[in-house]
């Protein structure tokens, strides 16, 4: 068979939900993939990097605390570190995922996908054969993004790591120098660092800079005390791998640092490069535009990383299901749902997204920091709270450090932004969502009474500090 209701390209999650929810409505859908079904999450993202940094994570909490700290007698155990990290990978197999493919009823063609014209997609296999699919109402773009590479002198030559090899590594390097300090530069600087290496950050624009600026400097500090060498405002101006597989990175004022191994993690590209575009009017290698129901065109639609709304797997997820409840409505020519905060608009890319970046101290936030809720145009009011001054953080770990903030529209009464920094803020992060998503008017959050002694209690704080 090579004609659906719907054809993915891209098995991601993102492209995965799509197809679930499409034959989930009723209607059929196949999945095109070039690569491993389960995406850049399951293999190179969010899954391994996860249970790469957890090790660490488990040990730090068990020695902040006095009776468990003194169980603990070795460190971190790389070897089996790596395995379990392996494990998480499925070992770069993905044989279960395409099981779970079959069992919800979307066919596979595995190979490259380009668009070959309007309701079109053109599937080249691995031994050059070529299918053509027909997508009766829609083509879903899902592919998903790649690490940026920029272009300094000699960088590309001397085949530095992205977060693809460095997720993957068979080994820690001695020194690992990172040339980014945005999310993926932070977590795998904490990773390596507790792993063994001696890492050396060159952070341009700071430390995880697009947060509240408190969130940056607390990461700041718990990494150079991990020994990680924080090199802010520092800038590589040309790269040399070394005849003994060194790397040499000489910075723009003339300085040059040496590793065994560096990263880049400055940002991400669209993988859209060798996507057909050109047969329906786009540009090659662009990010693709999409309104709320991620639609690029009449039948075209992108969902997840590559049309660049928020490139985190469960907002691309959460687009996937608009996405598949559109595609259905469409159809069957049933009405969308036109409220603001409808099912068939994907509202909470713009109000509402939640991001956990698993440094030490976490870091958890949803919707907007201050800075852009007054670049926004919001009559804002901004209220902290030292996370150490709740019962919860003395029973949790001794020496608990961390910070919250809660940013109010004063015009709605309703918080459209919150942050957390601190030891296992990241379970705290869904209850501040709701409160953003939901819109729940400040009144109403007085009568949800956090349980105590938890870190949770934060939340009534913060209240008491805003006032009635």
């Amino acid at each position: 068979m090579t004609t659906y209701d719907v054809v993915v390209i891209g098995a991601g999650p993102v492209g995965e939900n799509v197809a679930d929810r499409v034959v989930r409505g009723g209607l059929t859908a196949a999945i095109v993939e070039r690569e491993l079904v389960g995406g850049e999450c399951s293999y190179w993202a969010c899954m391994p990097t996860k249970a790469l940094l957890r090790s660490g994570a488990a040990l730090r909490a068990a020695r902040r605390v006095p009776g468990a700290r003194e169980a603990v007698t070795g460190e971190l155990d790389v070897a089996a570190v790596l395995r379990r990290r392996d494990s998480f990978a499925s070992h770069w197999n993905d044989e279960g995922q395409v099981s779970w493919l079959e069992s919800a009823g979307v066919p596979l063609h595995r190979g490259h996908g380009r668009i070959a014209g309007e309701r079109l997609v053109e599937v080249t296999a691995a031994d050059g054969t070529t299918t053509t699919l027909t997508a009766r109402h829609a083509v879903v773009v899902a592919t998903g993004s790649a690490a940026l590479v920029p272009d300094i002198e000699g960088l590309r030559d001397a085949k530095p790591w992205t977060s693809r090899e460095t997720v993957a590594a068979k080994e820690v390097p001695a020194r690992l120098a990172v040339i980014g300090g945005g999310v993926v530069a932070s977590e795998m600087a904490t990773a390596f660092s507790e792993l063994g290496s001696s890492v050396t950050m060159l952070a341009r624009d700071g430390v995880l800079h697009l947060n509240e600026p408190f969130v940056g400097e607390e990461v700041t500090v718990s990494l150079q005390d991990k020994g990680v060498s924080v090199r802010v405002g520092a800038e590589a101006g040309s790269v040399k791998r070394n005849d003994d597989g060194t790397v040499a990175i000489t910075l723009t004022d003339g300085e040059q640092i040496e590793a065994d191994e560096l990263l880049v993690a400055i940002g991400r590209t669209p993988n859209t490069q060798d996507l057909g575009l050109e047969n329906v009017g786009l540009t090659p290698g662009s990010w693709l535009t999409v309104d709320d129901t991620m639609r690029v065109g009449d039948w075209l639609y992108a969902a997840g990383d590559v049309n660049r709304r928020v490139l985190l797997t469960h907002q691309g997820k959460y687009q996937a299901r608009v996405v598949g409840d559109v595609i259905v409505a469409r159809a069957k020519d049933e009405p969308l749902d036109d409220a603001p905060w409808g099912r068939h608009a994907a509202t909470a890319d713009v109000r509402a997204v939640p991001q956990v970046v698993f440094t030490d101290p976490e870091v958890a936030s949803v919707g907007l920091t201050a800075a852009r809720a007054e670049a926004a145009g919001l009559r804002i009011r901004v209220v902290d709270h030292d996370l150490a001054a709740t019962a919860g953080s003395a029973v949790h770990a001794e020496g608990y450090r961390g910070r919250a903030r809660m940013v109010v529209d004063e015009d709605r009464k309703v918080i459209v932004g919150f942050t957390l920094v601190g030891p296992d803020v990241a379970e705290m992060i869904h209850a501040a969502t709701i409160a953003v998503a939901g819109e729940v008017p400040i009144d109403r959050l007085w009568h949800a009474v956090p349980a105590f002694p938890t870190v949770s209690e934060v939340w009534l704080r913060l209240l008491e500090a805003y006032g009635r």
